[in-house]
């Protein structure tokens, strides 16, 4: 099967746009195109992504994991762990990486639940 050579009548609406209108045209397009998935990964989380974020701050692996899961529990996991953790630190005054091992144990989800207005 062969394919016929329609680049000329494909490229009509783009002929008479300059250098820079086509630049501008592909930047927009390009915005088009990306604009959902920046929304979709603004708006969404995951364990995964948010240990990660954990274990940049300077939290251990094991430490990451028990605030993603009590995260969980308490319904925040979308407002980002790191940020729990560090509005929990500004609470209570505390470095964020002991109120962060705080938050692991189970302690203190009550005062972030009040902060986010999580379900617990």
């Amino acid at each position: 099967m062969k394919r016929e050579d329609d680049f000329e009548i494909r490229r009509k609406h783009l002929a008479n746009l300059s250098d820079e209108e086509l630049y501008e045209r592909f930047w927009k397009l390009t915005e088009e195109i990306v604009n959902p998935m920046v929304d979709l990964a603004y708006g969404n989380t995951s364990s995964s992504i948010e240990r990660s974020v954990l274990l940049r701050m300077g939290f251990s692996s094991i430490e990451s994991q028990a605030i993603v899961l009590e995260g969980l529990k308490a319904g925040l996991l979308g407002k980002g762990m790191g940020n729990v953790v560090l509005k929990y630190a500004q609470l209570k005054s505390a470095p964020y990486l002991e109120a962060g091992r705080e938050l692991g144990e189970g302690k203190g989800w009550n005062e972030v639940t009040n902060l986010f207005g999580g379900d617990k």
